[in-house]
């Protein structure tokens, strides 16, 4: 019934993020708008806390049968009329199988706190939110973009959300990040088995990435339409391999089967390699400077006054929302704006950083006097599903209830100001805004497909 398979990620915090089968039977495909009549191995991914020796502790998890959508049953779950306008969906009609994404690679972008994972059969790459509770993973809002668990970006085969476009993955393992400050830091990166007719290539992509979110005009693909940069390797795999960006430019290409191991520089020559035999899945490189010096704890961030305060380290670089914050290489900072604010801190050696968790900052100087009914507003209203709440992360710590006309809760959040409720059918539902310091306001908005 579960199943842990292929990849696991260690965390900067101890943990690991790990991929998991968890089978659905033919009756719960069925009723979620399958029109394959089969049971399918569904996936979750799990962030785990190591317990002990030999236990460990589910922390956060979020499962892709909460994303899916269908536009063949009306009276099924899951259904909207178009599928190329749910992009951040998973059609659950798309080369359905019974191992059906069967994903094999995952990676953690510790300042983005989003996740990127592979799959081999729906030729894609997925990037999730990690910001949400499990209770938000499991919807469509919350978290840092504002989204819940759907997705963010998807990259690879745009005919697997009904979109035009060429596929570029055939058999993609290894999805993960190029490390921020690395050259091309921030690229996602993927191994792609069938990236020619006769050769594996790793390939890189620069997403259109705007805060905690992708750019997409919808009904179209996400871009870019091709990779960004491609390493054709020297042989072609049907199994796993993977590939490491290295700090100084080269990348280091792993090949299963063949048992190859080699480094490249960045105009493609070869630098050194080795025969590792065997069936080596994936290899890395680590520097000695890196390899000798242990871990320095992760970093905690605690507001004095209006200033965000880290704990003591070697070094510190300062983010915001994301991006690095030119010049922030103090221990204090003082925002000057709303944001999510983390650091990284270095060891005395220069050999290991860590990050801190987001601290979500709101300059809240005069909201005890602020007038509710002037500040907050919904725009767009009506809405297709997707609005926001105008005003309100100006009121710093808030939570957002939204109920349909019956009274019923369809949605519960804290601090976010971007809903989305396209899972939803058109009506009219009140929005409850609800403050410590000034009250609570409700709005209405209107949906509308």
């Amino acid at each position: 019934t579960y199943n842990l398979h292929h990849d696991v990620c260690p965390m900067m915090n101890g943990n690991f993020l790990v991929i998991c089968y968890e089978v659905k039977t033919a009756a719960e495909a069925t009723a979620a708008g399958s029109t394959s009549n089969i049971s399918i191995q569904s996936e979750k991914i799990m962030e785990i806390k190591p317990n002990g020796l030999n236990g460990a502790d589910i922390v956060w998890e979020w499962h892709v049968w909460d994303h899916l959508v269908q536009n063949v049953d009306a009276s099924k779950a899951n259904y909207q009329s178009s599928i190329v306008n749910h992009p951040e969906l998973l059609n659950i009609n798309y080369k359905t199988t019974k191992d059906w994404m069967h994903m094999n690679g995952i990676d953690y972008n510790p300042v983005l706190d989003q996740i990127v994972v592979s799959s081999h059969n729906l030729n894609e790459i997925y990037v999730i939110d990690h910001s949400t509770t499990t209770a938000e993973a499991a919807t469509h809002a919350g978290g840092n973009a504002g989204k819940g668990g759907d997705f963010l970006y998807r990259w690879g085969n745009p005919a697997a959300y009904g979109a035009t476009g060429t596929a570029v993955l055939n058999v993609v393992h290894d999805a993960h990040w190029v490390p921020e400050g690395y050259p091309n830091g921030g690229n996602l990166v993927a191994f792609n088995n069938g990236g020619t007719s006769s050769f594996s290539t790793v390939d890189q992509v620069t997403p259109p990435l705007n805060g905690y979110n992708y750019n997409l005009t919808l009904g179209s693909a996400y871009t870019p339409t091709s990779y960004t940069s491609r390493i054709v390797a020297t042989s072609k795999t049907s199994n796993k391999g993977n590939s490491q960006q290295l700090p100084n430019g080269n990348t280091l290409i792993c090949i299963a089967l063949s048992g190859l191991i080699y480094e490249v520089n960045p105009s493609g020559t070869t630098l050194w390699q080795i025969n590792a035999g065997g069936d080596p899945s994936q290899s890395y490189r680590y520097s000695k400077c890196y390899y000798d010096n242990a871990a320095p704890a992760v970093p905690t961030i605690t507001k004095n006054g209006n200033a965000l305060v880290s704990s003591a380290a070697s070094s510190y670089q300062w983010f915001k929302n994301g991006q690095k914050i030119i010049g922030a290489t103090s221990q204090t900072y003082t925002p000057s704006a709303d944001g999510i604010y983390l650091v990284k801190t270095t060891d005395a050696n220069a050999c290991i950083y860590q990050y801190s968790a987001g601290y979500k900052y709101a300059i809240v100087s005069e909201v005890e006097d602020v007038n509710l009914n002037e500040l907050i507003s919904i725009v767009p209203n009506p809405s297709t599903g997707t609005f926001k709440i105008e005003g309100a992360l100006a009121l710093g710590d808030f939570t957002v209830t939204v109920s349909d006309m019956s009274g019923q809760n369809v949605f519960e959040g804290s601090n976010t100001n971007s809903i989305n409720l396209d899972n939803l059918r058109q009506g009219l539902y009140l929005v409850s805004i609800n403050t410590s310091h000034s009250g609570k306001v409700v709005r209405r908005v209107s949906i509308e497909k």
